[in-house]
C-alpha cells in the first residue's frame, strides 16, 4: 500500500477529520421514495460505500430545499420537511458505524428542472429566462420569493444537523439558482440582486449568511461551483476564481467542489460527466485554479478513476480530496482493496455513463457493469461468499458480460466452472463496441471479468464451439447458456441481405467488410451501434448518410452521451437523417439504390450509393439451447417470482435423486432476448449467487 499512502493521509474539514482524502461527490441517485425520503435503498447503498473505506461521501445531488423545486422528477431528497430528519438519522448512523462521514447537497433548482409533475409548480430564474436542457419555462423570481427561498436553505441545513448528517454542501454549479443568480447570461436583473458582481452574488451571500445563522460555526458547510462555464456570455475561469475568493475571504465556508463546464445546454451537458471519449481529469486545472485563490480544502471530481491517477494528483497539490464518485459506482470497495494491495482486483469504471444518463432520463443509478449497486437492499452482494452446500459442476457457454459474470460467481461460490466460448478472445459484442472511435475503454468490462475467471481458477476453453455432445462430456450440474446473438439484417427481404446488398454494423466495426466510399446506414434502434458505425465509416474516410424512422439519430442514447457523437459526427460531416423507412434495396449498375419513404407523408426518396449497412438489434443465438432442453430437468424455464425477488431458484433446493441426474439449464442476455450489458450481468448475478 505503501506507494498510495498520500491517499490514506486524513485531513480535516473545519473540525471534522476524514479519514482519506478520497470523496463519493453528489450525484442525483433517484432512490430517494416516500416523497423524496432516504428510505433502506438510499441507505445501503452508501452504507457500501463506507464499508468500502470511502473517507466522505456527499449525497443527494440536488437535493432540494422548498416544496417549488421539483424533486418527484429525479426522486431526489426532500429537505423541505422535517419529516426527513429520522431518515438522516437513519443513514447517518449507517454511515459512521463504518467510519464514514456523510453530508448532503442542498439546493434550489430554480429554472432547472420540470415543471409538469408532483406539484405542477411555476418554476423561477432571476430573469425568467428558459432552461435548455429541460425545456423549462419559468417566471422571473420576486424579492418575496428570494427570501423565502433563503429561508428554505437555512431551515434545509438544520434539519441536515439535526438528522446527524456531518455538513451540506451550497449547489452553485449546473445552473442551479445561486449560479443562475451569478451568470449574466441568465442574470439580467438592474436591482439589488443583478448587474454588477457583487449584486449577482448577493443571493448567494445571504444563503450561507442565513444557513450560518442556523447551523453555527462548527458545522461543516461547502459550495460546489464550476471553474468555466464554457459559454462566451458567460462567465469564464478568471471571472469563477474572482467568485472563489469573495465567498472564501467571508470566512463562513469550509470547503470548495470544483468541476469544469456549466451544463444549461445539451453540449456543455456532456462535459460535466465526462464520459470515455474524453481524457482523463479534463477539468484539473480549473480545480487547482481555485485552489490558489481559497485557503479552504478542495475537492474536485470529473474522470478520475483509478488509483494512480488520485495518487499523481494529490502529490502535486492540485486539490486536497479527490472525487472517485462513478469509481465508486462501479466499485464501491475500490478503497478496501487498494488498501489490501489488491488493485489489480477493483472493477474499474470505464465511462460509459449509463449511471447518469439514466438518471437524465428519470431513471435509478445503475452500473453497467456492477449490478449489486443500489441493490444492496435486495441482498445483492459486492464480496461473493462461498457456498456452505452443494458444490456443483457448472458449465457456461458464451465468454460475454453475461457469461464472464456467471462464471465468476458461480467460481467465487466455490464451484467447478468450465467456460466455453467459440472464439478466440473472450469479450462478446463487447469486443464490437470497443471497436468504435473513442469507445475502447467498453473492453474494460470484459478485460475485468476475464481477468477475475483467470484468478478464480476457471476452465476456459476458447475457440470452442459448444454442441450437445460437448455438453454430455462435462456432465454438469448447471448449465449456463450465454451465447449472445447475431445482427437481425434479413427481417425485411427487400433489403437484400440475402444477396448481399445490405451488411451490418458488426461487419463494419469488425472490419469484415471494406467500408464503401458512399455509405447509407439504416439504424432503427438509434442507439450506439448505428452511431459508433457511422463515426467509423466516417474517420476512414465515407461519405455517410445516417438515417433512422425514429425522430432523429442517436435517441435512445442518454443525455451526457449523445452530444459527443454528435460532435464526432457534425465535424466529419456525416448527414442524419430521422422519419425515413428503408424500404428496398437493389443494384444499379455497380452502384446500389436504397429507397426511403418518410414515415408520415409516404414520400420516398432515392440514395445511390456504394454500401447500406442496417442496424436493426440482435435475434437470439438459441440453437444450442432448444437442442438441450427437453432433457433438462427444468426445460430451461426460470422461476420469475424468484429471480425478480432475487431469491434462490427453487430448482437448486432438489437433490441429484430428485432431478433423477438431470442438469439444470438456464439461459440468459441476448441469447433470451436483446436487452443490453447491464441485463446480461445482472441476469447473472442473481441467478448464480445462490448457486
Amino acid at each position: 500500500m505503501s506507494q498510495f499512502d498520500i491517499l490514506f493521509e486524513p485531513l480535516n474539514i473545519n473540525k471534522l477529520t476524514i479519514r482519506n482524502r478520497i470523496v463519493s461527490t453528489a450525484h442525483a441517485e433517484v432512490y430517494a421514495t416516500d416523497g423524496g425520503m432516504t428510505t433502506e435503498r438510499y441507505i445501503k447503498y452508501y452504507e457500501e460505500k463506507a464499508k468500502g473505506g470511502c473517507g466522505l461521501s456527499i449525497c443527494g445531488g440536488s437535493s432540494v430545499v422548498s416544496i417549488d423545486s421539483p424533486q418527484s422528477w429525479w426522486s431526489s431528497v426532500n429537505l423541505s420537511t422535517d419529516r426527513i430528519i429520522p431518515h438522516f438519522q437513519n443513514l447517518a448512523d449507517a454511515v459512521h458505524k463504518h467510519g464514514g462521514k456523510i453530508m448532503i447537497q442542498i439546493t434550489h433548482m430554480g429554472r432547472r428542472s420540470r415543471w409538469d409533475g408532483g406539484d405542477w409548480p411555476n418554476l423561477m430564474s432571476p430573469s425568467g429566462i428558459r432552461e435548455p436542457v429541460h425545456r423549462a419555462t419559468c417566471k422571473t423570481i420576486e424579492e418575496e420569493d428570494i427570501w423565502r427561498i433563503i429561508g428554505d436553505f437555512a431551515q434545509a441545513a438544520r434539519r441536515a444537523k439535526e438528522g446527524g448528517l456531518d455538513g451540506v454542501e451550497l449547489s452553485a454549479v449546473h445552473q442551479h439558482m445561486i449560479d443562475q443568480f451569478w451568470s449574466p447570461r441568465v442574470n439580467k436583473r438592474t436591482d439589488q440582486w443583478g448587474g454588477s458582481l457583487e449584486n449577482r452574488l448577493r443571493f448567494g451571500m445571504e444563503v450561507l449568511k442565513a444557513v450560518r445563522a442556523e447551523v453555527g460555526r462548527d458545522f461543516v458547510v461547502g459550495m460546489r461551483m464550476c471553474g468555466d462555464e464554457f459559454h462566451p456570455d458567460g462567465l469564464n475561469h478568471e471571472d469563477l476564481k474572482q467568485i472563489a475568493k469573495y465567498y472564501n475571504d467571508t470566512g463562513l465556508l469550509d470547503f470548495f467542489g470544483v468541476v469544469g463546464s456549466g451544463c444549461d445546454t445539451h453540449n456543455t451537458l456532456a462535459n460535466v460527466i465526462p464520459n470515455m471519449s474524453y481524457p482523463p481529469e479534463p477539468f484539473l486545472h480549473l480545480a487547482a485554479g481555485i485552489k490558489e485563490v481559497v485557503d479552504v480544502p478542495v475537492i474536485h471530481a470529473q474522470n478520475i478513476k483509478d488509483p494512480n491517477q488520485a495518487k499523481r494528483i494529490l502529490e502535486a497539490g492540485y486539490v486536497d480530496f479527490v472525487g472517485m464518485t462513478r469509481a465508486h459506482i462501479a466499485d464501491p470497495h475500490i478503497i478496501a482493496k487498494i488498501k489490501n494491495d489488491q488493485v489489480d482486483q477493483i472493477r474499474q469504471c470505464v465511462g460509459a455513463n449509463y449511471c447518469i444518463d439514466r438518471q437524465y432520463m428519470g431513471l435509478d443509478v445503475l452500473c453497467i457493469q456492477n449490478a449489486a449497486t443500489s441493490r444492496e437492499h435486495m441482498g445483492m452482494p459486492h464480496i461473493i461468499e462461498k457456498t456452505t452446500g452443494v458444490k456443483r459442476k457448472v458449465v457456461v457457454v458464451g465468454g460475454g458480460p453475461g457469461g464472464l459474470e456467471a462464471a465468476r460467481v458461480a467460481a467465487e461460490r466455490g464451484h467447478d466452472v468450465t467456460l466455453i466460448e467459440k472464439e478466440e478472445e473472450l469479450g462478446g459484442q463487447v469486443v464490437i463496441a470497443a471497436k468504435a472511435p473513442q469507445r475502447d475503454q467498453m473492453a474494460g468490462i470484459t478485460r475485468w471479468l476475464a481477468m477475475e475467471v483467470a484468478r478464480l481458477g476457471v476452465d476456459v476453453r476458447l475457440g470452442t464451439s459448444a454442441d450437445t455432445d460437448l455438453i454430455h462430456e462435462l456432465k454438469p450440474d448447471v448449465c449456463i447458456l450465454a451465447t449472445g446473438g447475431r445482427p437481425f439484417i434479413d427481417q425485411e427481404a427487400a433489403w437484400g441481405a440475402a444477396e448481399g446488398l445490405c451488411v451490418s454494423s458488426w461487419d463494419i466495426l469488425m472490419g469484415k467488410v471494406v467500408p464503401g466510399k458512399n455509405v447509407l446506414i439504416y439504424d432503427t434502434i438509434c442507439e450506439f451501434s448505428g452511431m459508433s458505425a457511422a463515426d467509423y465509416l466516417a474517420s476512414k474516410g465515407s461519405l455517410v448518410e445516417l438515417v433512422t424512422d425514429d425522430i432523429k439519430p442517436g435517441v435512445g442514447i442518454g443525455g451526457t452521451t449523445f452530444p459527443t457523437y454528435y460532435r464526432n459526427l457534425y465535424e466529419k460531416e456525416v448527414v442524419m437523417t430521422s422519419d425515413m423507412l428503408l424500404m428496398n434495396v437493389y443494384r444499379e449498375g455497380e452502384n446500389l439504390v436504397a429507397v426511403l419513404e418518410n414515415e408520415y407523408t409516404g414520400q420516398k426518396e432515392e440514395r445511390v450509393v456504394d454500401q447500406v449497412v442496417v442496424e436493426n438489434g440482435t435475434r437470439p443465438n438459441e440453437e444450442l439451447y432448444y437442442a438441450l432442453k427437453q432433457e433438462s430437468y427444468n426445460k430451461g424455464q426460470l422461476d420469475n417470482e424468484a429471480l425478480f425477488a432475487a431469491a434462490p431458484q427453487p430448482v437448486l433446493a432438489l437433490s441429484a435423486e430428485e432431478k433423477q441426474g438431470s442438469m439444470i439449464l438456464w439461459r440468459l442476455g441476448d441469447c433470451v432476448s436483446q436487452r443490453n450489458t447491464h441485463a446480461a450481468i445482472y441476469d447473472a448475478l442473481r441467478l448464480c449467487k445462490d448457486l
